[in-house]
């Protein structure tokens, strides 16, 4: 995963899949395309890379909670 393109891991979705996630706190969103396996902690559903973190201003707390939902399957 390239942390400076918009970029996410997801456990299921088909790669390529395109997401609109919006951070709860600040109501921020960023569309990330699914490059990725995972995350593999549990309660985590996403993990996004930190040009994606940083549109949604999650960068400094490092998790946050988002609602997610898919724009564009392949």
């Amino acid at each position: 995963m390239n942390p400076a393109t918009l970029t996410a891991a997801h456990r299921s979705l088909k790669f390529g899949t395109k997401l609109k996630v919006t951070n709860r706190n600040n109501g921020r969103s960023v569309i990330v395309r699914v490059n990725d396996r995972g995350p593999f902690i549990r309660g985590r559903v996403l993990d996004l890379s930190r040009a994606a973190a940083q549109n949604i201003g999650m960068v400094s707390t490092g998790t946050a909670k988002v609602c997610y939902e898919v724009v564009a399957s392949r």
